[in-house]
Order: C-alpha cells, then structure tokens, then sequence
C-alpha cells in the first residue's frame, strides 16, 4: 500500500508529540452517517500497511453478505488529533477510503464515487472547488436527555446581545481550527436558535472530508455545552429552515486560473460557467434528491423562507436556485456560483459528485442557460409559470431521480440503486404514517 514518505512522517511525528493511543478510522455510508473502526496506535503500522479488514455487510448500501469482506486505507492528509479528546486516552481520526479484497476501490463508497467524477473533471483540464455555508439549529434537551425544538437563545441575524451561543460557536471554530479546518465565518442566522459556520473554499473532495468532521464536531462541542445541534433541514415550522448552500467554481487544471471568469462576459461569467449553469439548472430535478435526501427536506423548499423553489438563477435575486455572488474589483479569480438547494443533511461525496457531473453535462453538450431571472418569484409565482420548479416532495425526487441518466452515471449502478432503495423505504414509512397534523385536523370531525 502506497503512501507519500513525507505524510508517513510527520503522522508518526504527530502521534509521538502528541501521546496518542487510539485512532479512529473513519468512512460514510450512502446516506452520509460517519462510521468507525477504533484501533489501539500499536496496530497503526499495520493499517498503513496493509490496511484494516471489516465487514461491509451492516453498512447501510454496502455490500450483501457474501461479498462483506472489505478494507480501510487511510488518507493520511485527513490524519488529526480529537480536539476534545487530546487529554487522558488521546485519540486521533482518520478518514479512509474501502477497499475491496482484491485492491479495488470499492464501488458502494461515496467518497471514492466523488473521486471517480473528480478525474473525469480532470480529464476535461478542470479542477472542481466548492465552499459549503452549512446552518444548524442549537436546541436545549429535554429532562429525560433527549432532544427538543426549544431553541438555545432568542437572537435573529448577526445579532449580539440576545446570541446566548457566541461562546459555543467560537468553541466550535477553535475545534475546526484544530483540526486544520479554516473557518472563514461563524454567526447566527435568521431564525431563533439557528447558526451558520461557512469553511474555506478549497478542491471538492478536502471540502467534503471537512463538511463531515464538521457535523460530528459541531454535535460533539453542542452536547459538551449541554445542547443539542441538529441539521435537519426544517426542524421548526413556520421559520427559516437550514441549508447548506454550496459555493463552486472550476479551475483550469494546468494554469490554476479560474475557469469561471471573464471580464466582459454577463455577470463576468465565462462561457464555461454559463454552460455549467445551464447543466445543473438542466439536472436540478434529477439530482434533488441526493442534495435534500429527506422527507423533511421539501419542508424547507417552499416559498417565503429563503429557500429556492424556482429553477433559475440571477446575481441579487435569493429566490434564484443559482445565484452569482459579487467579487471584489481585481479579482477574478474569485468568480464563482452559488447552489442553494443542497441541505446540510446530505451525503456530501454525493452531493458535490452529482452537482459537478450535472455541470460538465453543460460543458460538454455546450448548454446555454436561460435569461437571468432578477424578479422576486415568490412574488410573481415563478415568472407566471415560465419556470420550473424543483420536486414538492422525496417521492417526487425519487421519481425524478429514475429519470435522469447523467446523475445516475455520476452515483454509479450500486449506489444508485442502494440509495433509491433506501429512500424509497423512507418515503413509504412516512407516507403510511399519521401525522398530530392529521389527527388534530381530522379526527374532531369525521
């Protein structure tokens, strides 16, 4: 098993320096829930090595019984210390990719899915970045442990004085930071209760690798409070739900330069962007249920609460499913576009895998966006019918999902199949069950 020298070392330097006595070797299922397998620092050689066999059989969209027998490779550029486990038995984590018992990446991992569409990006001379602005909620538990929609503070945006959870947040970047994740900002959002942390910008597959040590430190230094961080989409009705809006851009593979960028073109767009526009706003349907992949997901997707509903896309209109943030007078290599449609509950090796596969769908078939829509479409319903709209519910998507080729291409045949197994099961639970709503509603009268 082949490893760069230079990160062999200074590994080994950070465990002596630091005393470490246990590492956790980490992957994700299909649906994006981290798993583990926790070695003693003894038995680290070995796993550089040769690896750490397990059985794929219980992971959710693995393998079948007879084909469990699979293998961790450590990515040693992911190796860090715990934050909050640097004192006493000190544990490190690890990310790995699975592996099959012949040496072949394993199909069913989403990480290596990710990587699969990263190379083809390459191929065509691009390097894929994005930037994800994950929100969560902070909720107080309840008596019995478990957790709430009572909200931790009473604050609204940017707030100061009634933002109880300043601290907690700053906790939560000291965190990142200590494990090399740079956060660019930190601040509560709209609704009470409701926070957002935004990482840096950087290549796609750092960036998903962040997003998922982001999510298991921002509920570890949550509980460590006593408060409970969830990212369900909309866990509260009736307020702003959370998103994990996704900054992208492409960068040339062999200059650097950002491939999005154009001076004299609209919004100073390249044609690369605007043909990249075009293949998501082409595959939003198609790929909607892999970046909301829940039911609660299309509770946030309505009208009236920031959310995108309309397939569009603009510079000012927060409507839009794609926006075009401004950039600084000089700098073009800032140029890039915003996804708002992906929620933080999403798998993210999924979610950047089939929103870059939908763009390079635009790049090559030389795809050409519609008109920019700068109105406020919740106000004129969707440009009085011109537009599209994203699916209504997790049924919907998944139907849409069946549909689209390219996003299927992107998941693969095993995933693809996994994934829509799994949600169509989670689909079917909720519509067969019955709600407080329905009960409230209906059964005083019939």
């Amino acid at each position: 098993m082949q490893h760069d020298p230079g990160e062999v070392e200074r590994v080994r330097e950070v465990i002596e320096r630091t005393h470490v006595e246990f590492i956790n070797l980490q992957f994700t299922d299909i649906v994006g829930s981290v798993k583990q397998v926790t070695i003693p620092v003894s038995e680290w050689d070995v796993a550089v090595q040769h690896g750490i066999w397990f059985d794929g059989s219980s992971i959710e969209g693995f393998a079948r019984i007879a084909e469990s027998d699979m293998y961790l490779k450590p990515d040693l550029s992911t190796f860090a210390v715990i934050p909050w486990e640097s004192e006493g038995l000190v544990t490190a984590r690890c990310i790995c990719d699975v592996y099959t018992p012949k040496g072949e990446p394993f199909i069913g991992d989403p990480r290596y899915v990710l990587k699969r569409v990263l190379a083809e990006a390459e191929e065509m001379g691009f390097v894929y970045q994005t930037g994800p602005e994950l929100e969560f909620f902070l909720f107080r538990p309840g008596p019995d442990g478990r957790p709430t929609t009572t909200p931790h503070d009473s604050a609204g945006y940017f707030d100061v004085s009634t933002d109880m959870a300043h601290r907690v947040r700053r906790q939560m970047v000291k965190a990142l930071n200590e494990f090399g994740i740079a956060v660019e900002a930190a601040h509560h959002e709209v609704a009470t209760g409701q926070h957002e942390i935004d990482i840096r910008y950087g290549p796609a597959l750092t960036t998903a690798d962040n997003t998922v040590t982001l999510r298991v430190t921002l509920k570890a230094i949550a509980q460590r409070n006593g408060l409970y961080c969830t990212f369900m989409p909309k866990p509260v009705a009736g307020i702003n739900g959370s998103g994990m809006h996704t900054h992208q851009s492409l960068a040339y593979k062999d200059s650097g330069k950002n491939a999005f960028a154009d001076p004299n073109g609209e919004y100073g767009l390249s044609t690369v962007a605007l043909q990249f526009i075009a293949g998501q706003l082409a595959h939003a349907r198609g790929m909607s249920a892999v970046v909301a992949p829940l039911v609660n997901s299309y509770k946030r997707l309505v009208p009236g609460y920031e959310a995108p509903v309309y397939i569009s896309w603009a510079r000012i209109n927060r409507s839009a499913l794609i926006r075009i943030p401004r950039t600084s007078p000089g700098r073009p290599e800032s140029t890039r576009i915003e996804l708002r449609c992906p929620d933080p509950a999403a798998n993210p090796y999924l979610a950047f895998a089939v929103m870059l596969a939908a763009g390079l769908d635009g790049i090559r078939k030389g795809m050409e966006p519609p008109p920019p829509a700068e109105e406020n479409l919740y106000e004129i319903g969707g440009a009085r019918g011109r537009l599209q709209t994203l699916p209504g519910s997790l049924g919907e998507a998944l139907v849409e999902l069946e549909k689209d080729e390219v996003i299927q291409a992107a998941l693969g045949h095993h995933i693809f199949e996994r994934y829509l197994e799994a949600k169509r099961i989670e689909w079917d639970e909720y519509r067969s069950s019955v709600s407080e709503w329905e009960l409230e509603r209906y059964l005083p009268t019939y």
